[in-house]
């Protein structure tokens, strides 16, 4: 079976389109969505449509329970007032399916997909692989999980990860196409569909083939100006939603410049 891992969507729909155009022509037998299918963008309920319409399997990040489920997780400010721009923008129906998202799956009892951290139970989805010591708490859990598995893939962290548990030793692989060992734990992280403002504004995501035991980074091209100014003019830009409108929109034509100029690979 060969899985393609998304996460990160936060209601940017021009990503995730362009996105699974990229997995559709690479054959994939099943998409996992890691969560945080809402949040920060301006189409929640059309990327919603689009998992649904692809069959893909998907577990609960923190942005979907903000918005499906108040007050199960703390939110404050500019994230609180994103959630609630958020929930405006949903019917009753897309509630319901966030807030019926499991925060953890077994895939093909080989693969066990979370949004935020394996060793957590309750509030998993909020927790950050962050430290060596959160790191090897989720390894530890994947190792004894009684389903077998030997690969934990998880979002939240944004940023495309490999580590591999080998003979005692953990160590961060690079993001490329690698070959996992049969004898080898690894917790795996896709990136963000969603480009993040000031880093690579492509989308990522992974393919994994678990009979042969590859995996893939892909990176797919979007215009990723589109959602930001979008965003920019509801004011649900991450960090952005506390600034003047006259500083947001200054900062919206700067960012449109700056992604204009490395598509053009300049």
């Amino acid at each position: 079976m060969k899985v393609a891992l998304i996460s990160e969507i936060h209601a940017n729909a021009e990503a995730l389109a362009a996105t699974l155009d990229d997995i559709a022509a690479h054959g994939a037998d099943r998409i996992v969505c890691l969560g945080d299918i809402v949040g920060y963008n301006t189409k929640p309920r059309e990327c919603i449509a689009l998992l649904r319409a692809a069959d893909a399997l998907c577990v609960a990040g923190n942005h979907d329970r903000a918005v499906s489920a108040p007050g199960a997780n703390d939110t404050s400010g500019a994230t609180a007032q994103a959630v609630e721009a958020m929930r405006k923008r949903l019917r009753d129906d897309d509630i319901a399916f966030l807030a019926g998202l499991p925060l953890k799956a077994v895939v093909d009892g080989k693969l066990i997909a979370v949004h935020g951290a394996l060793h957590v139970d309750a509030g998993s989805e909020t927790v950050r692989l962050d430290t060596d010591a959160r790191l090897a708490l989720s390894m530890a859990a994947l190792i004894s999980h009684p389903s077998r598995a030997r690969i934990c893939a998880f979002g939240h962290a944004n940023e495309v990860t490999i580590y591999q548990r080998y003979r005692g030793k953990t160590v961060s692989l690079p993001d490329d196409e690698i070959e996992l060992r049969r004898d080898a734990y690894y917790l795996i992280n896709p990136g963000a569909v969603d480009a993040a403002p000031g880093g690579d504004p492509r989308a990522s995501y992974m393919l994994l083939d678990l009979a042969q035991r590859r995996l893939l980074v892909r990176r797919v091209d979007y215009d990723a100006q589109i959602p930001f100014v979008a965003a920019d003019e509801a004011g649900l830009a991450p960090g952005a939603a506390f600034l003047p409108e006259s500083l947001r929109n200054a900062i919206g034509k700067s960012l449109g410049a700056v992604l204009g100029r490395k598509r053009d690979g300049r």
